[in-house]
């Protein structure tokens, strides 16, 4: 199958994936929340953000590698978490961190994913990084830090930005719960969709593998959706966050920052790096988007920082945006899942392959032969 051909671009998979997932299952995925302002913001701030190319130069030879907290990687861009990614295509998680191992990028495994945290490092080789959502009592955080060390993560990402639960209009309609609750409704929509169908049916329905063991007793369904509500749920407070950090020994990145003030006090507190990320669009509708506030966080933290960002990359010229606007690595959700449900086992390579490729041209267009380089390549209008 000639997969460029039929998909050759990140929106060729989108649509299909619309089609090929189950409406419940699609509405969860690119959903937000209240008007998704948030969501569509993403991907217009970074269409505003323009390059300006410099055609007396020789870029034939441009460099993707990136080294990030004492590694290098082939590109400058790893696999975001994903939540329910097991759900939203089934065995997400174990195609995704193989296709990342194979092209020598980090895949990055949620606290609400499908898999455990000791089977993906188990089962993969991959390079993985734990997205670590802190429970309460302090307990059960402490021994879920021991079990990702055991397990041999060396980074953790810190997230938070979901200090309550929100309320996702589209998730309320359709009555999704992980594991899912089915009605005529959901059913319908499965039998409609037998490719998604029978595979979920293989690989059985899908529950939080790795926060399963602190379940009380009880029917599963009932059981997560109770333990989530109580115990996955707060503001990482400094006491919090100290409290954390003196527990891993490893690295520790904190995700979801959009505040200048918040990026130095996280700092200030012992964190390595940072994340920007309005998540998705999927907490907060009146978020600003990562571009936005990018440029004022670099100017807070100075060069040095570690500085990644997410939202709406589509392309290997968003990834470029990105880098030009202070970012030194970006993280990428949707687009994976989206290929997935286009290709299936095939769709975690052929996007890795994709954006390498776009992110390459990208920079000997502009005339740029290293990602180091590509904020000189910013073009900011002066009045």
């Amino acid at each position: 199958m000639n997969w460029d051909k039929r998909y050759p671009s990140i929106p060729d998979m989108e649509a299909a994936a619309a089609k090929r997932m189950p409406r419940f299952v699609h509405d969860y995925l690119v959903g937000g929340l209240g008007l998704e302002g948030a969501v569509s913001r993403n991907q217009a701030a970074l269409q505003d953000v323009l390059l300006l190319p410099r055609y007396l130069s020789d870029a034939r030879d441009v460099q993707l590698e990136t080294t990030i907290l004492g590694k290098t990687y082939a590109a400058p861009f790893g696999i975001a978490p994903l939540g329910l990614a097991g759900l939203l295509w089934p065995n997400a998680e174990r195609i995704l961190a193989t296709a990342a191992q194979a092209h020598n990028v980090p895949y990055m495994l949620s606290t609400y994913g499908n898999i455990s945290l000791e089977a993906l490092k188990t089962e993969t080789n991959v390079d993985a990084w734990f997205q670590f959502y802190p429970p309460e009592p302090a307990d059960l955080e402490t021994d879920l830090l021991q079990r990702a060390q055991n397990a041999g993560y060396n980074t953790l990402i810190l997230t938070v930005d979901i200090p309550v639960a929100t309320r996702r209009e589209r998730d309320i309609r359709n009555g999704i719960t992980v594991p899912p609750t089915f009605n005529l409704n959901t059913l319908w929509q499965m039998v409609t969709h037998p490719g998604w169908a029978l595979r979920m049916l293989r690989m059985g329905i899908p529950e939080f593998e790795t926060l399963k063991p602190y379940y009380p007793p009880g029917p599963s369904v009932t059981t997560s959706v109770k333990f989530i509500a109580e115990k996955m749920e707060g503001h990482i407070t400094p006491q919090r966050f100290k409290r954390i950090r003196d527990q891993w020994p490893g690295t520790i990145v904190v995700k979801g920052i959009l505040n200048p003030q918040d990026a130095q006090d996280y700092l200030a507190l012992g964190a390595d790096g940072l994340i920007v990320s309005n998540h998705g669009g999927r907490q907060f509708d009146a978020a600003p988007a990562a571009p936005t506030v990018l440029p004022m966080i670099r100017k807070a933290v100075g060069d040095d920082v570690l500085l990644m960002a997410d939202g709406g990359v589509r392309s290997g010229l968003d990834i470029a945006r990105l880098l030009a606007l202070g970012a030194d690595f970006v993280l990428i959700g949707r687009p994976f899942i989206y290929a997935l449900a286009a290709m299936d086992k095939h769709g975690g390579n052929q996007v890795l392959w994709l954006l390498q490729q776009e992110l390459q041209q990208a920079l000997a267009q502009l005339g740029c032969d290293s990602v180091a380089k590509l904020p000189a390549f910013l073009f900011e209008p002066h009045d």
